[in-house]
């Protein structure tokens, strides 16, 4: 074997509890999540469960901003005024800020892309949104409902200014609202993995 050939580590131990919790997997819908939210301690938690995403050149290309209860009620009032300005339904309104009004907490997944010759804005976009599923699996892990929402505000540069004071090349990849789960949702048709794969063998 060649000196500078790479050393073999011992096989990782097979986790059969983990793989069953990421296969039986449910966001729970925000509009049926109430309080009291989690404490400040787990939310960290979930937090540092989240920032160990995939991150290539190590950019960091995201940030936190965790929304509380007074805070997320103040952007559901914005939702709203926002979107009439905009000429959007008071139906369609009442949706688009049912994850502020009902969930105890919020957190807003900053996509803040760093200047690199390296890495493309795509992957940092890519890392974003590992950042949100590891969010609300952090969640879901620890016994709380979670459910990762958009919407036009996330990428609004009216409601992101006032809103959330983001600068200028920032926008939200991702609201994920925490709370208690009132009732357990139905699972969810799941894809056809015969339609979604393909086997190459050479």
């Amino acid at each position: 074997m060649p000196d500078d050939a790479p050393v073999a580590a011992a096989p990782l131990a097979a986790r059969p509890e983990a793989l069953a919790f990421l296969l039986a997997r449910r966001s729970r819908p925000a509009k049926t999540l109430t309080g009291p939210g989690p404490a400040r301690a787990e939310l960290e938690t979930m937090l540092t469960a989240a920032a160990r995403a995939p991150d290539h050149g190590k950019l960091e290309p995201w940030r936190f901003i965790v929304l509380e209860e007074a805070a997320c009620a103040r952007l559901a009032a914005l939702t709203h005024e926002i979107g009439a300005e905009r000429g959007l339904e008071p139906e369609r309104l009442l949706k688009d800020a049912i994850g502020f009004r009902r969930a105890p907490v919020a957190v807003a997944v900053v996509a803040s892309p760093v200047a690199s010759e390296k890495i493309p804005q795509v992957e940092q976009t890519l890392s974003a949104g590992a950042v949100c599923l590891g969010l609300v699996n952090a969640a879901l892990a620890m016994g709380w409902g979670a459910n990762w929402l958009s919407g036009w505000m996330a990428t609004d540069e009216t409601f992101l200014r006032r809103g959330l004071g983001l600068a200028p090349q920032e926008w939200v990849a991702g609201f994920v609202h925490v709370g208690r789960e009132t009732t357990p949702p139905p699972e969810r048709p799941r894809p056809d993995l015969a339609r979604r794969v393909e086997w190459v063998e050479a």
